[in-house]
C-alpha cells in the first residue's frame, strides 16, 4: 500500500478533528454559564448522529451512493460496509468523557496524541516504511513515538491548563509510558476472535487514558 492523495485527505480531517474534539472537552465546561456536562452531551449527539448516518448508509443503498459521492474520497475499502474512522473517534471521545470526568485534560491528551500519532505513523509508514510489522511499519511506529514525545515537550507544557493535574510538568518516565503506550498499541490490533477486531479509534485512546489515570 502506498501514500495516496485520498490518505492524506484523510488524515488531515483527522487532524482537525484531534484539535476541535480535545479542545471542545477542556475548554468548553470553562464557557460562562456551560455545564460541566455539556461537552458529554455533545459527544453524544454526534456519536448518535453519525451511527444513524451509518445505519441508512448499510439499509438505503441511494443513500449510501449518496454518501460515498461526498466523502468516499477519505474513505478506505473496508469502509463501505463498515463504520467508519469518525464514527470510531465519536465513540472514543464520548467514553473518555465518561471514564475521566475529574481529568478532562486526560481525555484531551490521549485524543490528541492517538489521532496526530496515527497520522504521522500512516504517512510515514506508507511513504517509506520498509521493516515491515503486520500490515506496519517500524518506521510508522517510531514517528508516532517520537511525535508523542515532541507534544509532551514542545507543545503540551504551552496549553493552559493542560497539564494542572501534574502540576504543570509531566515526568519523564511517565511521557516515556504513554508515548510508548500510543505507539505500540496503535500498532497492534485487539482481536476478540478470528472476525472481530476491535477498531484502534476507540481502544487505544481509552485504553491509554486509563494508564494515564493509574499515574
Amino acid at each position: 500500500m502506498h501514500l495516496t492523495k485520498e490518505e492524506i485527505n484523510r488524515k488531515l480531517l483527522h487532524i482537525l478533528s484531534g484539535c476541535g474534539i480535545p479542545a471542545g472537552i477542556l475548554y468548553i465546561p470553562l464557557i460562562p454559564g456551560a455545564s460541566p456536562q455539556l461537552p458529554k452531551i455533545i459527544l453524544g449527539v454526534l456519536l448518535f448522529l453519525s451511527l444513524t448516518l451509518e445505519i441508512i448508509r448499510f439499509k438505503v443503498p441511494a443513500f449510501h451512493k449518496f454518501y460515498f459521492s461526498m466523502a468516499g474520497s477519505m474513505m478506505r475499502k473496508e469502509e463501505d460496509k463498515k463504520l467508519t474512522g469518525a464514527t470510531w473517534i465519536f465513540a472514543s471521545a464520548f467514553i473518555c468523557t465518561l471514564l475521566f470526568p475529574k481529568t478532562p485534560q486526560i481525555s484531551c491528551i490521549v485524543i490528541n496524541l492517538f489521532i496526530l500519532g496515527d497520522a504521522i505513523a500512516a504517512v510515514v509508514g506508507l511513504s517509506m516504511g520498509r521493516i515491515k510489522i503486520g500490515k506496519k511499519s517500524l518506521e510508522g511506529t517510531l514517528a508516532c513515538f517520537f511525535l508523542c514525545l515532541a507534544l509532551f515537550y514542545l507543545v503540551f507544557p504551552h496549553v493552559p491548563l493542560l497539564l494542572d493535574p501534574w502540576g504543570g510538568k509531566t515526568p519523564l518516565l511517565f511521557v516515556l509510558i504513554v508515548s510508548l503506550s500510543v505507539a505500540v498499541l496503535e500498532l497492534f490490533p485487539i482481536r476478540l476472535s478470528k472476525t472481530l477486531t476491535i477498531n484502534d479509534n476507540l481502544y487505544v485512546p481509552v485504553v491509554v487514558g486509563a494508564i494515564m489515570q493509574i499515574f
